[in-house]
């Protein structure tokens, strides 16, 4: 199995530095077409993708839960989430286990791709939508002549749903 932590996934020595040396650090993963990218300082760990136990009454992009060292993290498909055309998983397929406020949420992707440097001035604003639901771009961040979408991960779940998440965790683990 797979599995990096956020000190691997930098290059230099992250233990003693402050959270401004993970400024404009993203890790970028692809799913369909594109290319995405989420702050480095949400990221705990990559791992592979692992046995999840389905749990009822969850929103359909909620897949369940796993067992990760003895604690029960929520495990949410990303692609399902993007109302994107589902896919078989493979051994590219990963979990980025992610905090939110404190609360773990393992996110599943199709493969993590490296931790980009995208500094504040190669950042511009997601286009505007009519539609529910895009508030969770947080930017479009540009590499060379490439584009990736940037993800704002604390509105990736909405509130009621990161608490009926914790709960579940919760109920599960004990």
């Amino acid at each position: 199995m797979v599995q990096y932590t956020r000190d691997e996934m930098l290059d230099d020595d992250f233990y003693g530095e402050d959270e401004d040396t993970q400024k404009g650090k993203f890790l970028t993963f692809h799913m369909a077409n594109e290319d995405y990218g989420i702050e480095i300082k949400h990221v705990t760990e990559i791992i592979g993708i692992q046995n999840v136990t389905e749990v009822p009454d969850m929103p359909d992009y909620v897949r369940g839960v796993i067992n990760l060292r003895g604690k029960v993290i929520p495990i949410m498909d990303v692609r399902t989430r993007f109302k994107l055309p589902p896919r078989e998983y493979d051994e590219r397929t990963c979990i980025i286990v992610v905090n939110i406020d404190d609360k773990s949420v393992g996110l599943v992707v199709d493969k993590v791709n490296e931790v980009a440097d995208i500094p504040d001035d190669q950042i511009e604003p997601p286009p505007r939508t009519k539609r529910e639901g895009g508030g969770y771009i947080q930017g479009m961040g540009k590499i060379d002549e490439e584009v990736k979408i940037l993800l704002d991960v604390t509105k990736l779940l909405y509130e009621d749903e990161l608490e009926e998440l914790d709960a579940v965790s919760q109920n599960s683990s004990e």
